[in-house]
């Protein structure tokens, strides 16, 4: 199980960029999957993008399609998460999550804000 810690949140106005990290400890980042999700006061939890582990194959909710870009860099064990042209509804903690593929999520960050203003 790997440990995960995000950072790059902040306060942006609407239009604007922010790329989020997600830094993995231990030696096996490189065979689980990751995934970005957020929360809000009205969605309990949301899906954001997916990468699989050797970073071939990404998904994306259609929220986010076309202006979100997931990437990993496994020699670094950080995975990414570049938002561009972000939207007030954008606005969550963001958390990212990794696991085996045939497990699961079994590790989650602590969250990073992200607020965007309109």
């Amino acid at each position: 199980q790997v440990q995960l810690v995000e950072s790059g949140g902040g306060l942006v106005q609407a239009g604007d960029s922010l790329r989020l990290s997600c830094a993995a400890s231990g030696r096996t980042f490189s065979s689980v999957v990751m995934a970005w999700f957020r929360r809000t006061p009205e969605k309990e939890r949301e899906f954001v993008a997916y990468i699989s582990a050797d970073g071939g194959t990404t998904t994306y909710a259609d929220s986010v399609k076309g202006r979100f870009t997931i990437s990993r860099d496994n020699a670094h064990n950080t995975g990414y998460l570049q938002m561009n042209s972000l939207k007030p509804e954008d606005t969550a903690v963001y958390y990212c999550a990794a696991g085996p593929a045939h497990i699961g999520y079994n590790s989650w960050g602590q969250g990073t804000q992200v607020t965007v203003s309109s």
